[in-house]
């Protein structure tokens, strides 16, 4: 009898001290702090090939919303996303003059015909003109850029005189999800310490839809290393009075058709945000 007293006991302690240091398991649609699991962003990275997160920030409510924060926690090289960074800076340190600043063909074959032409300043950051901004980046040299990135707190950037035209595009530069929304956040609030003229140029050059209803502004990047493909997309919707940021950041799961891959990185954004109920945004 007292044998059987004690394993009762026994059992109760041990149940009890297992239920005290398991923490329960996160559902779906439930908070943890200002991050809530959305299952619908999660249905869509699922049914689009593509492994990844998209995070959501609503300042209003001071939440953020994804199907995977510690894929959003993760630095990643900023490719083309970087474009906004560099315009900014390219801009406060005279490195270019203003959005219609031109930058001369060279002659030579590029990557895609878009690219072969003389392109204006804001052109460039619209069809996304790599062999443009590594002519800024190298106007602007290491150490400005450097000093600049330090002011600006963007990321952890990798910057020298030898990576100074790539270091956005290959090697150990660094920057999450969170990051880029922080980011975005201090620039649309005018918490930088930029002029009011660069803030001005370089919020237009982003905008990418404008109608009655919503203006999105943002940039794509990808990166492409060993064979290793990393997609992203970032930006902010202005609805009326209200600002919504996202980060988009995903990878081809395999037999991915890397021909909508491109595509891929701004309509499950889009899908995500008209989910979310933060615009009807149809998606292109």
């Amino acid at each position: 009898m007292k044998i059987c007293f004690f394993l009762i006991i026994a059992f109760a302690f041990f149940s009890c001290s297992e239920s005290k240091d398991t923490p329960p398991a996160q559902k779906e649609g439930t908070r943890t702090e200002n991050k809530l699991i959305e299952p619908a962003i999660k249905s869509i990275i699922d049914s689009s090939g593509v492994a990844g997160s998209i995070l959501i920030y609503d300042p209003q409510k001071e939440v953020y919303y994804s199907n995977d924060f510690a894929w959003a926690e993760i630095g990643r090289l900023p490719a083309s996303t970087f474009k906004i960074t560099n315009s900014i800076i390219a801009l406060e340190s005279g490195a270019v003059e203003n959005d219609s600043t031109v930058f001369k063909w060279d002659g030579k074959k590029r990557r895609f015909k878009i690219w072969e032409q003389d392109l204006i300043f804001r052109d460039a950051f619209r069809f996304s003109c790599v062999p443009c901004y590594q002519d800024v980046a190298r106007r602007i040299g290491p150490k400005r850029m450097n000093e600049y990135l330090a002011k600006l707190r963007y990321g952890n950037m990798d910057v020298d005189s030898s990576n100074i035209d790539v270091f956005w595009l290959e090697g150990n530069s660094r920057i999450s999800q969170f990051q880029q929304i922080h980011f975005l956040k201090r620039f649309y609030n005018s918490q930088l310490p930029i002029s009011e003229r660069t803030e001005k140029t370089v919020k237009r050059m982003m905008v990418m839809d404008n109608n009655e209803d919503y203006i999105l502004s943002g940039k794509t990047g990808w990166s492409i290393r060993g064979g290793h493909n990393n997609g992203w997309f970032v930006g902010f919707v202005e609805k009326g009075n209200q600002v919504f940021y996202f980060a988009t950041n995903i990878e081809p799961a395999e037999q991915f058709d890397m021909k909508r891959f491109p595509k891929t990185r701004k309509e499950i954004t889009y899908r995500a945000l008209k989910k979310m109920d933060i615009t009807g945004l149809a998606g292109k």
